[in-house]
């Protein structure tokens, strides 16, 4: 893996700029990858990890940066929570740790940076380096990932959706009174169509 140093200018270049959520999640990422014993996963051990987010914030491109997971890939999964967190799921030791950031730790950032008046300013100074354990609460978790939504999932069937006529794959079809359906024509739409 690389330095911290070494992701934060990898995490400003990907993402336009360098801000408190790309420091937390690239210190998130590190912390969940050390204690995994993932040490190369964007190389030897980039089939090993799969990682859901639970926000779409900043802090989740650093997260993609430092794991190597992505959406088109299959390997980072977003579960909208609305929480600084993220479980990283090690698919050869069967393992899964969530990290969290304690909310805390903006308190944290202000006793320790309180000449900053900017609070971006003085979390980007705190993250840097403030211990693992006064930013992120660690679990270990147990998460099923069932087959369909492993990276590499070549789906057998791809059916069609009984009222729009599209395709659907990976088993994200729903069976509404005996018609095969997709989501948006089973009312899990999120546009309207005009």
């Amino acid at each position: 893996m690389k330095t911290l140093a070494e992701y934060l200018e990898d995490a400003a270049v990907s993402h336009g700029h360098l801000c408190a959520g790309q420091i937390l999640g690239v210190r998130l990422a590190m912390a969940a990858l050390e204690r995994l014993g993932i040490s190369d996963p964007r190389g030897a051990d980039r089939k090993r990890l799969v990682t859901f987010v639970e926000i779409d914030r900043c802090a989740t491109d650093a997260v993609s940066l430092v794991t190597g997971c992505r959406l088109g890939k299959r390997a980072l999964k977003f579960r909208d929570f609305g929480k600084m967190a993220a479980t990283f799921c090690d698919l050869t030791s069967g393992r899964s740790l969530r990290v969290s950031a304690k909310e805390s730790s903006k308190d944290r950032a202000r006793e320790l940076f309180p000449h900053l008046t900017n609070k971006n300013e003085q979390q980007m100074a705190a993250y840097r380096e403030m211990s693992d354990q006064d930013l992120f609460e660690f679990s270990w978790v147990k998460i099923e990932i069932p087959p369909e939504d492993f990276p590499g999932y070549k789906p057998p069937v791809r059916v069609v959706c009984q009222n729009c006529g599209e395709g659907v794959s990976f088993k994200r079809e729903v069976v509404r009174d005996g018609r095969t359906l997709c989501r948006s024509c089973a009312g899990e739409r999120y546009y309207q169509v005009l």
